[in-house]
């Protein structure tokens, strides 16, 4: 199966303190696509301005992501530059310059509306809502969003949120969305919103599912080498939902894997700047990786050792 993607296609210059990239490739629908292109296949519907790389449209087309929904129109191109500092779960935003993404109105191919699986990237809602409109069928359809729309678009964002089944969102979001601080009250708040599924994002401490009825912790890989984290949390809902349209099994249980999965494309693209580790991600270098999470979290439940807990004390 096959995902339609929605979002930015940026130019992002980062400052951490381990190094600095100026105007490399970046945007919610970029980095999500660069990770779910390894499980599935992908139209990215997203616009750029006429000053934007065409080195950039070539690596990601070699890659095999669909551009039939890219539009380019005269101008420049969206730009957001942004800093770390030794926190890296914290992006200081330093400038942001929307240029075409203001006149932005997503027009889908017909092989996109007819895909199973939807997600809406980090953008406007009404954007979101209007590429809703465009499906056909009743896909999946995931979405993420940010405190800029949950504070200052709120009812167009809670009109979408009524309309999909996957809410993938940071604890930051959960607890401005929910207006709760506890996560777990949080999460039942925002699940009588509409989505089934809720997926809180934790950054080095994880990932949390939720679905109503069950709980699920998904770890976050010890790294020694993070050099930018952007574009970690749309890494991650990439392979999400690249596993879910490669099974195409959006049950919980699955889910957990799914999560596995999003957490093993995150771990890689925090470790260079850009895209640029996604440059030379081998499939075997994921597989292994999803083992060593595997074996993160994994114990023997020796049942013949269980200690008397009755005596304790």
């Amino acid at each position: 199966m096959a995902i339609t993607v929605v979002g930015t296609v940026a130019l992002d210059s980062v400052q951490s303190p381990f190094g600095n990239i100026e105007e490399g490739l970046g945007g919610s629908a970029t980095h999500f696509s660069a990770s779910a292109i390894f499980f599935s296949q992908v139209h990215l519907a997203a616009v750029i301005g006429a000053d934007f790389p065409e080195e950039h449209i070539q690596w990601m087309q070699s890659r095999g992501i669909n551009f039939d929904c890219l539009q380019r129109l005269p101008g420049k191109s969206f730009r957001w530059k942004g800093r770390y500092d030794y926190d890296l779960n914290t992006a200081h935003t330093l400038d942001t310059q929307l240029n075409v993404l203001t006149d932005f109105n997503p027009r889908l191919s017909d092989e996109a509306k007819d895909n199973k699986f939807l997600f809406l990237g980090n953008i406007a809602p009404d954007i979101q809502d209007r590429t809703i409109d465009q499906m056909e069928g009743q896909p999946f359809i995931a979405a993420d969003t940010m405190n800029f729309w949950i504070e200052g678009a709120r009812k167009d964002l809670l009109k979408v949120l009524k309309r999909v089944n996957l809410l993938i969102i940071n604890e930051s979001e959960a607890r401005a969305l929910s207006q709760e601080h506890n996560l777990i009250k949080a999460s039942k708040a925002i699940l009588t919103m509409g989505p089934k599924l809720l997926l809180i994002k934790r950054g080095e401490y994880g990932a949390l599912a939720f679905d109503g009825s069950n709980i699920f912790n998904a770890p976050a890989l010890p790294l020694e080498d993070i050099m930018d984290p952007t574009g970690a949390g749309d890494s991650f809902a990439g392979g999400v939902m690249g596993y879910l349209s490669r099974t195409k099994d959006t049950s919980f249980q699955n889910m957990k894997r799914a999560m596995i999965y999003g957490s093993v494309m995150a771990s890689f693209i925090v470790e260079d700047f850009s895209c640029d580790r996604l440059r030379t991600l081998q499939k075997n270098e994921i597989s292994g990786r999803y083992l060593e999470f595997c074996s993160l979290t994994h114990f023997e439940n020796y049942t013949e050792s269980k200690p008397d807990l009755q005596n304790f004390g």
